[in-house]
């Protein structure tokens, strides 16, 4: 499933290039003011950090909250007490666009991260041009390549979400400050929670987040004990009328 997304995700890129060149959209991004410190807002978090996400669909649960309204959705997460958004911005496989970015990020005071396949600098700073914090790097998509996406994050600005999923992948996180451990396999899109509870451990950063799958306040104590300072939670808190309930609840409040 990985491949496919990404060969979708490069015929994209190339139409906003197309559309908008590099030149330009990085003349953009140094326009933009300071961002909201990420990394500080989950350092600072009461309980776990908790990044909630907005997402329309998924390519494994198909349309979950297709008609959201992005910036509703981003007041009421900051109302429940999350401490980050995560913004679903890949068209095709999640349904979602750069215009959710834009609109969650001006709903609210909360660091917005980009979460995206990125596999090309012109997506870094595209989502620094469109108000992103953070941008979230794929070590499964990026290999080898992830220290040169960090760099130019940095240079751009931004927060960078390292994610990986098995051992072999953390060490291409070197020394990031964030990494994210996704108990979801990006090939076969099975779920095993037992992931973070292997990985999170072995990491040295200084924010470790456990992503997917976390639905109960059992979960979070699991995470927890492997070592989440934080969690990035999607389909549990935006399939909630009122997610203040279970943000708590995964906050361990």
């Amino acid at each position: 499933m990985l491949e496919k997304i990404l060969a979708q995700r490069r015929k994209r890129l190339a139409e906003a290039i197309a559309a908008v060149p590099l030149r330009e959209i990085r003349s953009r991004a140094k326009d933009q003011p300071p961002a909201r410190d990420f990394r500080g807002a989950l350092v600072n978090a009461k309980g776990l950090g908790l990044i909630a996400e907005i997402k329309r669909a998924t390519p494994s649960k198909g349309d979950i909250a297709v008609n959201l309204d992005s910036a509703e959705r981003a007041r009421s997460y900051e109302a429940a007490g999350a401490d980050c958004l995560s913004v679903l911005t890949e068209q095709d496989f999640f349904k979602g666009s750069l215009d959710d970015l834009r609109a969650a990020r001006a709903a609210c005071v909360l660091p917005v991260l980009r979460k995206d396949f990125i596999v090309d600098e012109y997506q870094v700073w595209e989502a620094r041009a469109h108000g992103a914090d953070a941008v979230l790097l794929i070590v499964a998509a990026l290999g080898k390549r992830t220290a040169e996406f960090r760099a130019i994050a940095k240079e751009a600005g931004l927060a960078a979400l390292v994610e990986v999923h098995d051992e072999t992948e953390l060490e291409h996180a070197g020394d990031a400050e964030l990494v994210g451990v996704n108990n979801r396999n990006l090939q076969t899109l099975a779920m095993d929670l037992t992931m973070m509870e292997r990985v999170l451990p072995m990491s040295r950063a200084a924010v470790r987040v456990a992503e997917s799958g976390l639905k109960t306040r059992e979960d979070a104590v699991r995470a927890r004990t492997a070592g989440a300072r934080a969690l990035l939670v999607g389909e549990e808190v935006v399939k909630q009328a009122d997610p203040r309930g279970r943000i708590r609840e995964l906050k361990l409040l």
